[in-house]
């Protein structure tokens, strides 16, 4: 049966580094429920699905799964890996190249006990989830390394673990298999009712597999919440940046209303932007905004209008990148379709959503 998953203040310090991997991060995972960790190369988020694991052993902290402690290392709790009963799914497929897909599945099922028909419904119900069913008697070495892949999903889930971890496990497959599996795990995932937890760097297979992100850096959990509030409620200046907010001007608050505010920007123009209730008048902020809500337009009625221009123009076949010079610096708008609508060096209205641009103290 799938479990909550609790993480409460872990930290894990490295005596070689003698520096914070993870950094007092708290999270709870309800059961049933995707979260994926999101975050670049060395933010921790490996590191805090292997303490979960029982893989690496945290400075402090607690793990929680169902509600019994597997990790208390100020209580002297630290459960072996085998004893956790969880699944997981590695970066490699790490399945047996000599056994067939049956035995690769089969074998966390054996070394539980268990045999006869109890084995055969489980192997058979776990291949049929991952739709390799007709492939059981075929050597692993013949398959795909996507089917390699949903080898290594079957036995993670076959023995039923309370709370799946999967670390970057589409990072080998090439682009089209990538794209086919990202969509068909959080089927799978969901179908089972399993518990899980995703480690990875790629931001659109997080919107696609998680119920919830959490957005790492340095060791750090910045913001945990849906994949629309992560996109359009960014916490801070990196959780903008690194989910696409791109755009970025630098400028001083000027008024504050509300969840909101106005900036005055280099130019001495001022657009509106949302901001936190922390950030004063006068203050410096950066205003952050993406490309895909940045319109290109003639002249319309309402607020953040301002006159630009463009200088220079990519064409990508089903979409076009402009850079457009505008309040005094450069942005990037993007517009959606197969026919590029501007011309480079024409005037252009640019408009900048204040629900979508977003100021951050610097």
């Amino acid at each position: 049966m799938s479990s909550e998953l609790r993480v409460e203040q872990l930290r894990k310090v490295f005596p070689t580094t003698n520096k914070a991997a993870v950094d007092d991060v708290s999270f709870t995972i309800a059961a049933g429920e995707i979260v994926v960790l999101l975050g670049p190369s060395g933010c921790g988020k490996t590191t805090t699905l292997r303490c979960v694991a029982g893989l690496e052993h945290p400075t402090s902290g607690k793990i929680v799964i169902g509600g019994t402690v597997y990790t208390d290392p100020q209580a002297g709790v630290l459960v072996p890996p085998r004893n956790r009963n969880l699944g997981m799914v590695f970066q490699s497929y790490a399945v047996w190249p000599h056994m067939t897909v049956r035995q690769n599945v089969a074998y966390p099922l054996k070394s539980r006990k268990v045999s006869g028909a109890a084995l055969d419904k489980g192997v058979k119900e776990a291949l049929e989830l991952v739709e390799l069913a007709d492939y059981a008697d075929r050597p692993v070495t013949q398959l795909s390394g996507g089917q390699m892949q949903r080898v290594a999903l079957a036995r993670s889930m076959v023995y039923q673990p309370q709370i799946l971890l999967l670390d970057e496990p589409l990072s080998n497959l090439d682009a089209q298999l990538r794209l086919r599996l990202r969509d068909d795990l959080r089927r799978i995932i969901k179908r089972v009712g399993l518990t899980a937890l995703y480690v990875t760097h790629d931001q659109t297979e997080a919107v696609v597999l998680g119920d919830r992100i959490g957005v790492m850096r340095d060791g750090k959990l910045l913001q945990l919440d849906t994949p629309s509030e992560i996109y359009n409620q960014p916490a801070d200046l990196f959780v903008a940046g690194f989910t696409g907010a791109t755009n970025v001007l630098d400028g001083r608050v000027v008024a504050r209303d509300g969840g909101g505010g106005t900036v005055a920007v280099a130019s001495g123009e001022h657009l509106i932007a949302r901001m936190g209730d922390g950030v004063a008048v006068g203050a410096a902020v950066r205003v952050a905004s993406r490309p895909d809500n940045v319109g290109l337009a003639p002249a319309v009625e309402g607020p953040n209008q301002f006159l630009g221009r463009v200088t220079t123009r990519h064409y990508q076949g089903t979409q076009t990148v402009y850079q457009v010079t505008v309040l005094g610096a450069t942005i990037e708008a993007l517009e959606v379709g197969s026919a590029a609508r501007h011309a480079e060096g024409s005037a252009v209205t640019v408009a900048l959503p204040p629900g979508v641009c977003w100021a951050y103290p610097v």
